[in-house]
């Protein structure tokens, strides 16, 4: 079923910049991305139709760096999503996604005129696809997060408008047997994507269909073909410069601990070594004390 030999994929990997907005943000494929989202939101919110919004946002004052985000999308009704992805562990994700969610709730303020629209906001939410990471530590079975406020005491949602999915890709290790839902199958596909030589028998509704030829390597034409191939190299450059900076982090801690190990040990046998010494003195100058008064009487 899935190809292991050391070949050119048949389908691009999802996880590098040109190909997820290949697959989730190319206009060929809004009916893909309604299709997923519609999945991720457990119908909590149900899409019928897409359009692709502004995805870089300026800062508000001048020489503030602006962001660029990957996906934004709104639905029929107005309401925002943003669909990112994240290769590697960021120390302030968390922090940032609500960063991100925040800047696309403040710009939803009317320009002028406040006062009418009081504060009527539309639903924001941020689906986050984290491919080597985990967003919490100690909760390897779990590999879909659902965060939204919530009313500490009981635990009922506080605000129904803004929401957080994070999906853990390392997280989800189910085989193609295992698979028990639509939304097994869209991780198992995006997960396993390069290993397949053809689309899974087990994977044959027209969503499926959809993200299996935007993703054939074979469909991209030659500009596309250099930008992927691009995109693939600087992704394995920073993933081997990320493994470097751990090997040699790993190595200089190890040289640092034994170091400073030393340096103890070697405080920790003079001190004893002189506790020792002082002790014996003390004792041999009693015995000797005693021994000339011994004499002298």
């Amino acid at each position: 079923m899935i190809q292991t030999q050391n070949t050119k994929s048949t389908y691009i990997s999802p996880f590098t910049d040109f190909s997820f907005k290949r697959i989730f943000g190319s206009e060929a494929s809004k009916g893909l991305l309604k299709a997923f989202l519609n999945e991720v939101l457990e119908g909590r919110r149900t899409i019928e139709t897409i359009e692709y919004s502004k995805n870089e946002y300026l800062g508000e004052i001048e020489n503030e760096g602006g962001i660029v985000l990957d996906v934004v999308c709104t639905d029929q009704f107005g309401n925002t999503f943003l669909i990112e992805i994240q290769r590697a562990k960021q120390s302030f994700f968390k922090e940032r996604s609500i960063f991100y969610a925040s800047k696309l709730i403040a710009e939803q303020a009317p320009k002028g005129k406040r006062h009418h629209w009081q504060y009527d906001l539309k639903d924001v939410y941020m689906v986050a696809i984290l491919e080597n990471f985990e967003l919490q530590e100690n909760c390897e079975e779990q590999y879909i997060h659902h965060i939204c406020l919530t009313n500490k005491a009981n635990g009922e949602i506080f605000y129904k408008k803004l929401g957080f999915t994070y999906i853990e890709m390392r997280n989800f290790v189910k085989s193609e047997q295992e698979l028990t839902s639509k939304m097994d199958k869209w991780l198992f596909a995006l997960k396993h994507m390069t290993e397949f030589p053809t689309r899974p028998e087990s994977m044959p509704e027209q969503e499926f269909e959809q993200l299996f030829e935007l993703a054939r390597y074979a469909n991209l034409n030659k500009e596309e073909k250099y930008m992927y191939d691009q995109s693939l190299k600087n992704k394995w450059d920073t993933y081997g410069a990320l493994e470097y900076s751990k090997k040699v982090g790993l190595e200089q801690g190890i040289a640092e601990g034994i170091e400073q190990g030393m340096k103890k040990g070697m405080e920790r046998g003079l001190e004893k070594g002189l506790e020792k010494g002082l002790k014996k003195g003390l004792e041999k100058g009693l015995e000797k004390g005693m021994e000339r008064g011994i004499e002298r009487a």
